[in-house]
């Protein structure tokens, strides 16, 4: 198929990359040329200046964007020139409303839409392992299926439009719950003398483990804060997260605790670095710098 995919990033990369590895003719749009722009090139993707130009061009287009305020602008855009028949996918985490909104101005030109958010980061994206929680209809997700299981290893139609982004926010909410606690554990274990490569072993198969816990754990003991999932990206995803959780009339008692650590984390300069760089509020080196000079 002749597939068009926008946002070159962490994630858009080797989605793209699988594409082409599936045997599908691909178009990509970024807004800008980075290495991954270049990769892709070299493996025969053609490149376009603009999504409206991308949409013109592609089958289906496939979105994969940081922040809500892209996905608004490049959907209004495609939605102009998209025609019926075609198929729009959105892999950015955003808002349900959002992409209801979305899928009423693509529908108004007969075009179709699915919400489609994954999890798995850029590693399970390259693997073909990503988890992918969709929202639309039966037939639309029947359709979408083959292009999902070039990146996706499990994939499910959640509900109606709007569906697939409410279990992503749940995902999220978690993510940055565990990743903050996981940090907090290992702190305090190592001021107990644990050792950690012990802890994952150990608490990795008991109760207290999480994915997030196994995950970070050899980040946290390599200093390792090369930005996979950086903390901006979850910070952005919480403030989505309690704007929903707000509007539902749900507190998130322990979320606002977890969103001000992330906030904070940001006003330290860590918006960049992987999220497991939240250990570094317990690095004593850390604390010193933070603290005024009592001198």
């Amino acid at each position: 198929m002749k597939v068009g995919v926008v946002g070159i990033g962490k994630m858009g990369r080797p989605m793209a990359d699988r594409l082409i590895t599936a045997g599908h003719e691909v178009a990509i749009c970024n807004r800008s040329e980075n290495a991954g722009v270049r990769a892709l090139r070299e493996r025969g993707a053609t490149i376009l200046p603009v999504a409206a130009e991308l949409a013109t061009v592609s089958e289906v287009i496939l979105t994969a964007l940081p922040t809500e305020d892209a996905v608004r602008q490049v959907f209004e855009a495609m939605s102009a020139v998209a025609s019926a028949g075609q198929l729009y996918i959105d892999h950015s985490t955003v808002s349900p409303a959002l992409n209801r909104h979305c899928a009423e101005i693509l529908g108004a030109r007969g075009a179709s839409f699915l919400d489609a958010p994954v999890s798995g980061g850029p590693a399970g994206a390259e693997a073909g392992t990503l988890t992918v929680m969709v929202g639309g209809d039966d037939a639309t997700f029947n359709r979408a299926l083959p292009l999902l299981e070039a990146f996706g290893g499990k994939i499910r139609l959640c509900g109606p439009i709007g569906a697939g982004q409410a279990i992503k926010l749940v995902n999220q909410y978690l993510v940055a719950v565990h990743t903050l606690a996981s940090a907090e554990a290992a702190a305090f274990g190592v001021r107990l003398g644990a050792d950690l490569d012990t802890v994952r072993d150990v608490v990795g198969t008991s109760f207290g483990s999480s994915a997030m816990l196994l995950r970070n754990l050899p980040r946290f003991s390599g200093r390792d804060f090369s930005p996979a999932t950086p903390v901006g990206l979850i910070a952005k995803d919480l403030s989505i997260i309690h704007s929903e959780a707000g509007a539902a009339g749900v507190p998130l008692l322990l979320g606002g605790l977890v969103e001000q650590s992330y906030l904070a984390a940001k006003a330290r300069g860590w918006a960049e670095e992987d999220m497991s760089a939240l250990v570094k509020f317990w690095d004593r080196e850390a604390d010193r710098a933070a603290s005024p000079d009592p001198g």
